[in-house]
């Protein structure tokens, strides 16, 4: 097995989606690069609720997502979707958002054009999402009882009409008028944003689902701002913006 790792080595290098160093797909120095807390941030378009990131989108972070996005590096997610879990973990215990036992936390990715997902084999952002929703909100919590809330989970509620240009580019004033009414909540995403908030353990508090949107990126804040606008006008109220990395 040692000689045919090495052949296949030989023949698909490995290198680490953060960095492009050999020898890993995610060295440790890109992993440190992701640890730390979330911080808040103030785009130059407000959206109206809290936004955080992860850390600054560069290094790593930048690396993971243009291999992601740009490399078909599908790998590449794990890491990006353990720091967005990390950050609802913390942000979690800090009070900012729910706790598990309160209430289900629901990712909702940031809408993306059609014709970028099908060149990607996929919603990248979405599969972030997925990811950190399964992963465990706290890391030393006790098992969930059968009658709590339900788990958290992500919906691509969001879509992006035709006619919405890659935003690579442009400043706030011109995104903005880019996304100007192309984002709309897709058929049956109200219902599944409301739903499965569960019975509550006997004497907890009932909640609605906390409702997080979710990007890879903010820079100006048009993305987060048009996103959390149409999803009020639909009667679902967003109690925060997450991003991987902030410009």
């Amino acid at each position: 097995m040692g000689i045919l790792a090495g052949l296949l080595d030989l023949a698909l290098p490995v290198e680490c989606a953060g960095c492009g160093a050999a020898g890993s797909a995610w060295c440790a120095r890109c992993a440190a690069e992701l640890e730390g807390g979330p911080v808040g941030v103030r785009p130059r378009v407000a959206p109206g609720v809290p936004v955080w990131s992860t850390g600054v989108f560069g290094g790593a972070r930048r690396g993971a997502v243009i291999a992601l996005k740009e490399h078909g590096r599908r790998d590449a997610a794990v890491p990006l979707a353990a720091a967005l879990a990390r950050s609802i973990t913390a942000l979690r215990e800090a009070g900012e958002l729910d706790p598990p036992e309160l209430a289900p936390l629901i990712l909702v990715p940031a809408p993306s054009r059609a014709s970028a997902a099908r060149r990607r084999g996929g919603d990248p952002v979405l599969r972030i999402a997925t990811l950190a929703a399964g992963a465990s909100p706290t890391r030393h919590a006790p098992a969930r009882p059968a009658t709590d809330v339900a788990p958290d989970r992500a919906v691509p509620a969001l879509r992006l009409r035709a006619g919405a240009r890659d935003s690579v580019g442009l400043g706030a004033a011109a995104r903005q008028r880019n996304l100007a009414g192309r984002v709309t909540v897709r058929r049956g995403a109200v219902e599944r944003l409301s739903a499965g908030s569960g019975r509550g353990a006997p004497g907890s508090v009932h909640r609605a689902p906390a409702v997080v949107f979710v990007d890879d990126v903010v820079t100006t804040g048009a993305t987060a701002a048009e996103s959390v606008r149409v999803l009020a006008n639909a009667g679902v109220r967003v109690c925060a913006a997450l991003v991987l990395g902030h410009a």
